[in-house]
């Protein structure tokens, strides 16, 4: 029989616990709809009772759409060991799920409650019962559980022994500090599923020794079928298992099913990552911007003579796909596998030669993308196909207090002029207006503006230029950057860069994939 693994996401709880992060409700409902909808998780923890009265806010927006929607036995709070107090405000905020707070090690047991395991037991079955009355269902993390594992193991036993017959759904075991290694966490839960082998184990993994997955894993070989996760890895300190790496490690190496929608990872992760402020790292496994990108010429030679260099992580799996890096350990192959791309096709002189440019710049660290290849095979073959047809000839930008931003524009086309006013958002937001509108005139589509990115490049002082990439799509995605002493004029100069290769395709009938 396949195997069936589910899993927790909480993002929305233990996620925000990252530094720096704070989602509003808004975000958190949004959140909240895609992974339960779109990402088909089986349980989702979007908050701690008690927080705040944002929070609460937060959680009754959440519920509402949940119980419209059949979602709500699906959501769950963390509450504490404090009488009625999480129970009531859980209640009011219209949820059905306590993952209730209790001790896991005798270490927090006596130097946070200074109370007896007895005591402990005690308070616990009263609020399970009360619980109960509410119609609650009850869930119980067992904080710190690892080191109770390690430390003081009888009281672990005793808590169990003592909380199995009462009516618990799951019980949760956090690697709270994120301390163990596989091989314990093999044994630990290993003893877990022998000594009460009719309860139900949750895994909640800490990556603070960038261990979180392996450890996921030997937890579910081990017998658990639960495990938690956090979208980008977010979480107090190093952070959480990353869903995106647990749902690849269950399907392609233990060989079980998940109820996740592979498909929609990165676009759920990107969507977090925007709300939450805590870039991607380009090189995160299956959701970095790089990972699906081969530099090495003889991995693009390869996948050429039958995708010799990929494996089962396809791209296409999370709604990505291939790509071919540039710079100077290009080969030939990946010279061709981005002119593919593009529907350019060289004479075997002519790619060399390309590839030698290409090779040159990334000698120099020269960042070079699939978009700057037409201007490098230009000015190699020195042809003028891709001459700069439209030419940004003067720009007006006016910000004023009390007043829109607006921008008056002459471009010139094919030798052509053309001028617009506009007012905007912003000044980069008018001057794109005023542009719109010239190109309307034309009957020429633009593309939408997906991303907006300034940095100062690396080494530079106060006085460094400014670097603008700004990601575009027109049927595909590409990148044009700027650079310039001035942010918006950096922006400006990026357009312009898009606007040629636009005007270029379209007059060599450019179609993209």
């Amino acid at each position: 029989m396949e195997r069936w693994i589910k899993i927790m996401d909480t993002t929305l709880r233990d996620g925000e616990q990252t530094t720096g992060v704070s989602f509003t409700a808004n975000e958190k409902l949004s959140m909240a709809k895609l992974l339960l909808t779109d990402l088909k998780m089986d349980f989702v923890e979007v908050a701690s009772a008690r927080v705040s009265n944002g929070e609460f806010e937060a959680v009754k927006n959440i519920t509402s759409w949940a119980k419209q929607n059949g979602y709500l036995d699906q959501v769950e709070i963390l509450g504490f060991v404090d009488g009625n107090k999480s129970l009531e405000w859980i209640e009011s905020a219209g949820a059905k799920v306590i993952n209730l707070l209790c001790k896991g090690s005798l270490k927090h047991l006596e130097g946070q409650l200074r109370k007896t395991p007895e005591e402990h037991v005690s308070d616990i079955k009263t609020l399970v019962a009360k619980a109960q009355k509410m119609g609650i269902r009850v869930n119980i993390y067992l904080e710190d559980w690892s080191n109770g594992m390690r430390e003081s193991q009888a009281y672990v036993l005793f808590l169990l022994n003592q909380l199995k017959d009462e009516p618990i759904v799951r019980f949760m075991l956090p690697d709270t500090l994120g301390v163990l290694n596989p091989h314990e966490t093999a044994m630990y839960c290993k003893m877990m599923v022998e000594k009460f082998p009719n309860l139900s184990f949750d895994f909640h993994a800490h990556n603070d020794y960038d261990l979180a997955v392996a450890n996921v894993i030997e937890a579910i070989k081990a017998g658990f079928n639960c495990v938690h996760t956090t979208v980008n890895g977010l979480g107090e300190r190093a952070g959480n298992a990353p869903i995106s790496s647990v749902v690849a490690v269950i399907k392609d190496h233990l060989k079980m099913k998940t109820s996740i929608d592979e498909r929609r990872l990165n676009q759920v992760s990107k969507l977090v990552e925007s709300f939450s402020g805590i870039r991607i790292p380009s090189n995160k496994p299956l959701i970095g911007e790089f990972v699906f990108t081969q530099c090495s010429g003889v991995h693009a030679d390869g996948d050429s003579k039958g995708n010799l260099y990929q494996n089962t992580l396809k791209p296409e799996r999370f709604g990505r796909e291939t790509s071919y890096a540039l710079g100077k350990t290009s080969g030939k192959s990946n010279i061709s596998k981005n002119l593919e791309t593009l529907g350019l096709k060289l004479d075997p002189e002519s790619l060399k030669r390309v590839t030698d440019k290409v090779i040159e710049l990334g000698d120099l660290k020269e960042t070079v993308t699939i978009d700057d290849l037409p201007y490098i095979v230009s000015d190699v073959l020195r042809s003028d196909p891709l001459s700069q047809k439209i030419k940004i000839k003067k720009y007006v930008i006016s910000l004023s207090k009390g007043l829109s931003p607006s921008a008056s524009v002459m471009i010139e086309i094919n030798n052509e002029k053309f001028e617009a006013y506009s007012e905007g958002d912003g000044q980069y937001d008018a001057f794109m207006k005023a542009v719109k509108k010239i190109f309307v005139q034309r009957n020429k589509p633009l593309p939408k503006l997906l991303d907006y990115s300034v940095s100062i490049p690396p080494g530079g002082n106060t006085d460094a230029l400014v670097e603008t990439v700004i990601t575009w799509k027109l049927y595909r995605e590409f990148k044009t950057k700027g650079l310039e002493t001035d942010q918006t004029t950096a922006a400006i100069m990026a357009t312009e860069k898009m606007l040629n290769l636009l005007e270029n395709s379209y007059d060599f009938e450019y179609k993209s994939a």
